[in-house]
């Protein structure tokens, strides 16, 4: 398979992404539709996390075993793990880190100029800001899972990068094929936490070049540089990012109840996950 070729099919597979954002379009009705789509986003994201995990452990494993039939070094072992732990913590501490200088200090409400009337007029406005705040935090909150998936989609681009480059065309096909399913899942994962927040096509645009182009990208420097590490670190950095919002997801869907709904609709989400990944393991076996 040549680099165009690998480059083209990567790019399909990353923007069919696409196909589940406009999903956050919809007007949505009452807490149950919204509990039931965040915690479906929820249980994608909860698989995504399994993948890439066990992907980034198979990598440290291939070089435990290496070290222990005396054919590898025991200091690159080591350099592994360091990058393992250091990329899961940039995922997850140093995302919330982000997460928290980006937030507003508050809504500042208007001086009362005086009287009933002004301080009415100070209390609704205070209540618009308010909105408007949340509003920018739900957004804020679905680019960064937009963000997140794009670091695991960029993985997946490498893995498609080095079966192509490799010669094993049967398996890049399967994988393309697979990466896009799962890519049109986490277009759910991106807009299920927004809520009663209806997206601008314009956000929806940018939060699909964020989650999908890494998946072009990577097909590229797959094709181009074979490197354990430069995966691991990938795999690393998505894995604790998806964690953090796992985590910031869960805690926003708390307050709407609807305990039972959400959980049969996150085993849902992570059963979608695991049912498309058999389909990569089956085809490409």
């Amino acid at each position: 398979m040549s680099f165009a070729q690998t480059i083209v099919l990567g790019a399909l597979a990353g923007f069919t992404i696409y196909l589940g954002l406009p999903v956050g379009r919809l007007r949505l009705l009452g807490s149950r539709t919204r509990v039931a789509l965040a915690m479906f986003s929820v249980g994608v994201l909860a698989f995504i996390f399994v993948d890439v995990l066990s992907s980034a452990t198979s990598i440290v494993d291939g070089a435990l075993n290496s070290v222990k039939h005396h054919h590898g070094s025991l200091a690159y072992l080591i350099w592994l793990v360091v990058l393992l732990a250091a990329g899961f913590a940039a995922g997850s501490a140093g995302l919330a880190m982000v997460e928290r200088r980006m937030r507003p200090l508050g809504a500042h409400t208007p001086p009362i100029a005086g009287g009933a009337e002004a301080g009415a007029l100070s209390s609704s406005e205070a209540e618009a800001l308010a909105l408007d705040a949340a509003k920018r935090r739900a957004l804020r909150t679905g680019l960064t899972i937009a963000a997140a998936i794009g670091v695991h989609n960029f993985a997946e681009g490498l893995a498609i990068g080095v079966s192509a480059r490799a010669g094993a065309i049967s398996l890049a096909t399967v994988l393309i094929i697979g990466f896009a399913l799962h890519n049109a899942t986490e277009g759910f994962g991106i807009v299920g936490p927004l809520g009663e927040v209806t997206p601008s096509w314009k956000w929806l645009g940018i939060a699909g070049l964020i989650a999908g182009a890494p998946t072009f990208l990577g097909s590229m420097v797959g094709y181009a540089v074979t490197s354990n590490p430069l995966e691991l670190v990938f795999y690393a950095l998505a894995g604790g990012a998806i964690l953090y919002v796992i985590g910031e997801v869960w805690n926003g869907m708390r307050r709407h109840g609807h305990r039972e709904l959400g959980l049969l609709m996150l085993t849902a989400g992570f059963m979608v996950g695991v049912i498309t990944d058999l389909i990569v393991s089956y085809g490409g076996g």
